[in-house]
C-alpha cells in the first residue's frame, strides 16, 4: 500500500529538485539573452526577415544551440520555470525601459534602411543589408507587386519587415477611388435633378427664400 506514495515522492524530487544553484539558473538566461540581442543587432535585419531557407535554418537552430547554455546540467521542472521566468522578466524590464527612453531605443534598434526611393534601387543599401535584387523581388511578390518597377519606395525596418509603396495605387485603393468618384457624380446629378423639379412662381422663376 505504501509503494505508490513512495514512488510519487521520488518522482517529485527528481522533477522539482534543482541541480544547480538558483543564482546560476538566473544568470545563464540573462547572459544568453544579452548575447542574442547584441548578435542580432550586429548581424543586421535580414536574419529577422527570413528571406531565404538559410536564414530560417539559423533561427530554428539558434534556440537549440543556446539551450544547454541556458539550462546547464539541470533538467528539472523548477529549473525550467526559473529560466523561463527570468527571460520573461528581463524582457519586460528591457522593453519597458526602452519605451521610456525612445532615443536609446532608436540607437539599439538602428535606423530603417531605404532600399528604393522614387523608383530607383539603392544598390549600396542592398549591399549593406546583404540583400540581392532577387530576394527583394520575392518580398515584392509577397506584397502583391509584379516587379520592382512598380515600387516607388521600399524601406527595410529594424524589425525585419518591409514597407513598400507602389507607384500607382493598389487595386483595392484604386477601386475605392473609382467608387468615390462615381458617388460624387451621382450626388451632382441628384442636386441638378432637385433643382430641376423645384417649385416655381407663376412668372416662371424658381421659388426662393423670402
Amino acid at each position: 500500500m505504501m509503494i505508490w506514495p513512495t514512488w510519487f515522492s521520488l518522482l517529485a524530487q527528481d522533477m522539482f529538485r534543482l541541480s544547480l544553484p538558483v543564482t546560476e539558473k538566473i544568470l545563464r538566461p540573462l547572459i544568453v539573452y544579452g548575447f542574442l540581442v547584441v548578435a542580432l543587432r550586429i548581424f543586421g535585419k535580414r536574419e529577422l526577415a527570413q528571406l531565404n531557407p538559410f536564414d530560417l535554418v539559423v533561427l530554428l537552430t539558434l534556440s537549440n544551440a543556446v539551450q544547454n547554455a541556458i539550462i546547464g546540467e539541470d533538467n528539472s521542472v523548477t529549473g525550467g520555470l526559473v529560466g523561463a521566468f527570468t527571460l520573461l522578466t528581463v524582457n519586460y524590464i528591457v522593453v519597458r525601459f526602452l519605451f521610456r527612453h525612445r532615443r536609446l531605443d532608436q540607437i539599439l534598434e538602428s535606423k530603417p534602411t531605404v532600399l528604393i526611393e522614387h523608383g530607383q534601387i539603392d544598390r549600396a543599401a542592398l549591399r549593406k543589408e546583404l540583400l540581392t535584387e532577387a530576394e527583394l523581388l520575392t518580398v515584392a511578390h509577397r506584397q502583391g507587386f509584379a516587379s520592382l518597377d512598380e515600387i516607388r519606395r521600399c524601406v527595410l525596418e529594424p524589425g525585419g519587415t518591409f514597407f513598400m509603396e507602389g507607384k500607382i495605387p493598389r487595386a483595392d485603393v484604386q477601386r475605392h477611388m473609382e467608387l468615390m468618384e462615381q458617388f460624387e457624380q451621382l450626388r451632382l446629378q441628384l442636386i441638378q435633378l432637385q433643382q430641376g423639379i423645384a417649385p416655381r412662381h407663376p412668372t416662371g422663376s424658381q421659388e426662393g427664400p423670402i
